[in-house]
């Protein structure tokens, strides 16, 4: 009989090791790889009461203003910067493809579903910007721990180009989970 508590004790280290190393189990037994934990320098905790939809700050926001902006990231079949903390973001008022009944979409977040030129007035460029002022050297999906659909409040700076479009140099984002 000890030898057998000995061997179901020696399974059941093996079992808690594999499972420990660097993967989570799910309730049903399989195991997951955990998603990247936030940056905590730029994510901020609770959400920001005063932020306005991507449409009305597009209309009021002048070149240097401080602005709160909300939105969804999407816009684009890829809305990224690859290898940067920059993203596109849509108003919220968008229905994303995947949200219309019988739509089958294979990148809901891109929006193509919508009026092109609705779409294009109602997107803004966020960039993530460190205290120099330079976009942040890192994915924003894995600084921020985001992918796309999700719905992000951020705070910064407004600068517009020749042509009015918004970009937003931003200083923390709050991520609705």
């Amino acid at each position: 009989m000890q030898v057998r508590h000995i061997v179901l004790l020696s399974l059941g280290l093996a079992i808690a090791t594999v499972i420990g190393c660097g993967t989570t189990a799910t309730p049903t037994g399989t195991t997951a790889t955990p998603v990247t934990a936030p940056d905590a320098r730029y994510v901020l905790a609770d959400e920001p009461v005063d932020a306005q939809p991507v449409i009305a700050v597009r209309k009021d926001a002048k070149d240097g203003d401080e602005v709160t902006i909300t939105g969804r990231i999407g816009g684009d079949v890829d809305p990224w910067v690859k290898g940067r903390a920059s993203f596109l973001i849509v108003d919220p008022s968008l229905i994303a493809c995947s949200e219309r009944p019988g739509d089958s979409c294979e990148t809901p977040w891109d929006f193509c579903c919508d009026d092109a030129s609705h779409l294009n007035q109602s997107k803004a460029t966020i960039k993530i910007v460190d205290d120099k002022g330079d976009t942040v050297a890192t994915d924003a999906r894995e600084l921020l721990g985001v992918k796309e659909l999700a719905t992000v409040t951020i705070r910064g700076q407004a600068k517009r180009d020749e042509a009015g479009n918004l970009t937003v140099l931003a200083k923390s984002v709050y991520v609705k989970r």
